[in-house]
């Protein structure tokens, strides 16, 4: 099981970043608004009430197959919310990003007074920079979360809610604003953070009730309140009862109790009388997945709903920790069992809790990569049907580092190690292909290269990392139909441990 901290809010300048900031400048200086995807550089209103969500992909260019349409994913029983991390907005000061809170402070290991500095910085990926905007930035920055999440095809965020005033509480109103300005669709559901809130159940009952005044914040169709508490079992079922008692009782609001526990098994029969759902927050390592099956089967035999969780990797500088992710292996095997043991709900966890290293949103060192593959099985999920593939695609993903790598002896006192229970950790390049034929897989892995036989349909081709740049290239009849380069070497010696895998789309080539 893998447990996580409450979080409030690195080495140097992140490789790649100048990427980044060069795009900024280049944009900023002439006037145009930042696009994700590489087209006109206009502004992109908020949608109408009523509209289709706004897409990051409008063209449907960058995705191996064609989107469904907003009413057909919401018109699915199948629901997928992402998890919000309130600390991790896509600006904390709306700064330059090259001298941002991002920057001078998480990214180094001199931040925040060196209160990083025993592992080198609190992250190691960060938001994809925004430009400076005037007025209300923040809710503006919102607004562009929601529009990327809902144009990937998911049904809202699940928001950590980590206090009940300050920044962070600020951020879960803004972001429940931002929705309803943005998608009339796009849920936002309530999840009070129980390694953080220190509270009562009349406190948190009357906070809840607040937010619940909005149309955004996600209800059942028979008007109940959904609410999921993060590590219910921090208190015993009375406790929530009294919680949801006092919402119905002082402020006419009914509740679907739908708790998330750290420890699902040991809890699920002394909570099912109060509760609607269940969910956990489940492995990041593709062995750690053994007990999926049992758990949704669980859930469905006392009658209650189940939230499968769906994750990338996880990796944690400031507590020593990582999962072995598997390039995509993690994010494949979650998916298949929210499919294949008919979840009904599912939660990716997470959207932006960078600290974690857990992030679909697109990112300064994965772009839209992981969130585009997630869309693929995201589409399965809700729909039933696989998505054709129209267009051959491949992804590239890599540490750039080997897992064995440290940092000089002296520079950083706190390394990562292995979660228990993980995959052990392995050194490899995955060229994970979407194709509409058979075709060939030629890799460049620093000086290796090989070729490879590839079926149609998704496949993942692995081959060993070496120090250096790697490639992956899909041939048909002697002619390239994709093609998707690294945008960082694998070093041998680096400065600060990064176990991150990093990744690459050949559907967004100009997408850092």
């Amino acid at each position: 099981m893998t447990h996580r901290r409450p979080r409030a809010g690195r080495r140097r300048l992140l490789p790649g970043l100048a990427l980044g900031l060069l795009l900024i400048g280049l944009l900023a200086g002439s006037g145009m608004a930042w696009s994700p995807t590489g087209g006109d550089g206009k502004k992109t209103p908020a949608s109408a009430p009523g509209s289709a969500s706004w897409s990051a992909d409008p063209g449907g260019r960058a995705l191996p197959f064609d989107m469904p349409s907003a009413a057909v994913l919401h018109g699915s029983e199948h629901l997928v919310f992402a998890h919000y991390f309130t600390p991790y907005p896509l600006s904390l000061d709306n700064q330059p990003a090259d001298r941002d809170y991002y920057s001078r402070n998480y990214l180094t290991a001199q931040g925040e007074n060196g209160k990083h500095e025993e592992y080198g910085g609190l992250l190691r990926d960060r938001p994809l920079p925004v430009p400076q905007q005037s007025g209300d930035w923040q809710l503006a920055n919102l607004q562009q979360e929601v529009r990327t999440a809902a144009g990937a095809g998911i049904d809202g965020f699940s928001v950590d809610i980590l206090s009940l005033s300050g920044p962070n509480w600020d951020r879960v109103t803004r972001l429940i604003e931002a929705a309803a300005s943005v998608d009339p669709q796009f849920r936002i559901m309530l999840m009070p953070d129980m390694t953080s809130l220190r509270t009562d159940p009349t406190t948190l009952a009357d906070a809840l009730a607040g937010l619940a005044q909005s149309p955004s914040v996600h209800r059942l169709g028979d008007g109940r309140l959904v609410v999921s508490p993060f590590k219910a079992e921090a208190h015993y079922p009375g406790w929530w009862s009294q919680m949801t008692a006092r919402l119905e009782q002082r402020h006419g609001i009914r509740t679907a109790l739908v708790p998330l526990f750290l420890n699902f098994t040991a809890n699920a029969e002394r909570f099912a009388p109060i509760s609607y759902g269940f969910s956990e927050w489940g492995s990041r390592s593709y062995r750690g997945q053994a007990g999926a099956t049992a758990d949704t089967a669980l859930a469905h035999r006392l009658g209650k709903v189940w939230m499968q969780p769906v994750s990338v990797q996880d990796t944690r500088p400031d507590q020593g920790v990582y999962d072995e992710a598997g390039n995509t292996a993690t994010l494949r095997a979650t998916w298949g069992h929210a499919i294949g043991d008919d979840a009904d709900w599912v939660q990716l966890t997470t959207w932006n809790d960078y600290s974690e290293g857990s992030q679909f949103a697109p990112s300064m060192h994965n772009g839209y990569a992981y969130l585009d593959i997630c869309s693929y099985y995201l589409t399965r999920f809700k729909t039933g049907a696989w998505p054709r593939i129209v267009r051959d695609t491949v992804y590239l993903t890599s540490r750039v580092q080997f897992a064995a790598t440290v940092p000089p002896a002296g520079t950083e006192q706190l390394l990562m190690s292995p979660r228990g229970g993980s995959a052990p950790p392995r050194d490899m390049v995955e060229a994970l292909t979407f194709l509409t034929a058979p075709a060939s897989v030629d890799t460049v892995v620093g000086a290796d290269r090989q070729s490879h036989p590839v079926p149609a349909g998704v496949h993942p081709t692995l081959v060993p990392l070496h120090t250096g740049w790697s490639s992956a290239t899909v041939r048909r009849d002697g002619h390239q139909v994709a093609k998707v380069s690294a945008r960082h070497p694998v070093a041998g010696q680096v400065d600060v441990q990064d176990l991150q895998y990093y990744a690459a789309s050949s559907g967004r080539p100009d997408t850092p």
